[in-house]
């Protein structure tokens, strides 16, 4: 989708140094603002913080920081500044994505589940969309995500700043060969700093841990001072409290401690999860005493609706934007498998759907900090950047306002990952990481899709150009 509106009025050059010499030619066909100060003129401001958004109001960007943040009448903008007219737009945080995988589905009918990386198409997606930090929270190739930080940083790539997680922490049983099964709790721990010592800044256990690997990897990384999210089965979201998790993967859906006869350290069959939640009340006593648990333990939940989106019939929209990133190959299977969910009578999803949605409000209702991404995993539905901001607008469909989901999107993240002074939401001093879209977002969240430039430290760059340069990759690299 192509923008218009953005007026640009180039005024006399300043004397400071602009910060982007570092930037490699690769980078630099995608940058559309460049200037030492810059100032959005006229623009909303909604700032993360929860608060009411601002009208009019004039930001100053210099030096890949935010300088002042003020209304348009009284913010006087520097002589020779770059000026961008942005009545009629909104500026917002850089979205901070806490479940951004930088792999995707392999299309395909083999029975083989494969995910190829993505290093080519999603950091270029990811940060068209709107997403200037992610934590990959789960990775197949973990030498490959800690080079594309690497390269990201030097500025030889365009991409999201990167909290790189480390391989899956997985037990016996793995779905895919593409991860390690662990052999006990020392192997956890072995694991746990061999990959922290190369840089990896979180971990991800999966479905088949044992409690004892769990115990092990959590002591490891804890010692580092580094976090354990999980996507679990074998065990139950209130075992993983009292084993020190940080934050749990996916929320209710995946839970099975309400499965009857479940076995320790077992993970049930999916079919038995799947009647356990269909008999789940979400206000009842079971539901609300895990809530109190992972609130007291300061566990946080990180929602993924625009995976499970793809299993409800008939959802999500499609949207051209999405198709057309995808090689042919991965656009028709995804079709397809869609088409057959589509004809399902009896779906459990609409059902489950729905209880994720009022679990993630009973959650922060109750004090919760809820995070949010997208999972660009599934049957291929869900896209790097595009599913970031399907991820915003489903916290919306949940129940929860446009300014609160935003905050969830952005300022959670970021506190979650210790960067909340630098990034996450819109103050003076603060990196410039500013998502500006056309339209109101604060009253119709949709408009979070009409991004029109995305500055990460305040270097504002072209999202169509970035979306055009991947068209027809995704599914292949």
């Amino acid at each position: 989708m192509r923008h218009a509106g953005v007026v640009l009025l180039f005024l006399a050059p300043v004397t400071l140094a602009a910060e982007t010499a570092a930037l490699s030619p690769e980078v630099r066909a995608f940058v559309a603002v460049d200037a030492p100060v810059v100032a959005l003129r006229h623009v909303r401001v909604v700032d993360g913080t929860g608060a009411p958004p601002r009208d009019d109001q004039t930001v100053l960007i210099a030096e890949g920081t935010i300088r002042a943040i003020g209304s348009a009448a009284s913010t006087p903008v520097p002589e020779g500044a770059q000026v961008l007219d942005l009545a009629g737009h909104t500026a917002l945080p850089g979205l901070v994505g806490m479940h951004d995988h930088m792999y995707y589905p392999a299309p395909g009918k083999d029975g083989l589940r494969l995910y190829p990386q993505h290093a080519f198409s999603f950091p270029r997606l990811y940060l068209a969309g709107g997403v200037t930090t992610i934590r990959t929270t789960g990775s197949v190739e973990p030498y490959t995500d800690l080079q594309l930080k690497k390269a990201i940083d030097a500025g030889k790539m365009a991409g999201p700043r990167m909290h790189v997680t480390g391989p899956y922490l997985e037990g016996e049983g793995a779905f895919t060969p593409q991860m390690y099964e662990l052999t006990g709790p020392e192997d956890a721990r072995r694991t746990v700093e061999y990959w922290a010592e190369r840089g990896v800044t979180s971990f991800k256990a999966y479905t088949h841990i044992t409690r004892a690997q769990l115990a092990a990897a959590v002591e490891a990384a804890h010692a580092r001072g580094l976090k354990v999210t999980g996507h679990l089965c074998s065990i139950g979201f209130r075992e993983a409290a009292g084993l020190g998790i940080d934050d749990l993967e996916h929320g209710l859906v995946v839970d099975t401690e309400f499965v009857a006869g479940r076995k320790p350290d077992d993970c049930p069959a999916r079919e038995d999860q799947i009647g356990s939640l269909l008999a789940l009340d979400v206000a009842g006593p079971e539901v609300r005493e895990t809530i109190r648990t992972l609130v007291a333990g300061h566990v946080a939940v990180t929602s993924t609706l625009p995976v499970f989106e793809t299993l409800v019939p008939n959802r999500p929209p499609l949207r051209d934007r999405v198709l057309e990133v995808m090689t042919p190959e991965a656009r028709a299977s995804y079709l397809e498998r869609r088409a057959r969910i589509g004809q399902t009578e009896s779906s459990p999803w609409p059902s489950l759907f729905k209880k994720e949605m009022e679990f993630e409000r009973a959650f922060v209702a109750a004090g919760g900090r809820l995070l949010t991404g997208l999972d660009p995993t599934g049957y291929g539905g869900v896209v790097a950047g595009f599913g970031s901001q399907r991820a915003v607008e489903l916290l919306v469909e949940a129940g929860f306002t446009p300014v609160e989901a935003i905050r969830i999107a952005t300022a959670n993240g970021a506190e979650f990952l210790g960067e909340g002074e630098r990034v996450g939401t819109l103050a003076a001093g603060k990196r410039a990481d500013i998502v500006v879209v056309k339209g109101d977002p604060s009253a119709d969240i949709a408009a979070i899709e009409n991004v029109v430039v995305v500055f990460k430290d305040g270097i504002g760059y072209d999202p169509d150009k970035l979306i055009d340069s991947v068209r027809g990759s995704v599914g292949l690299r």
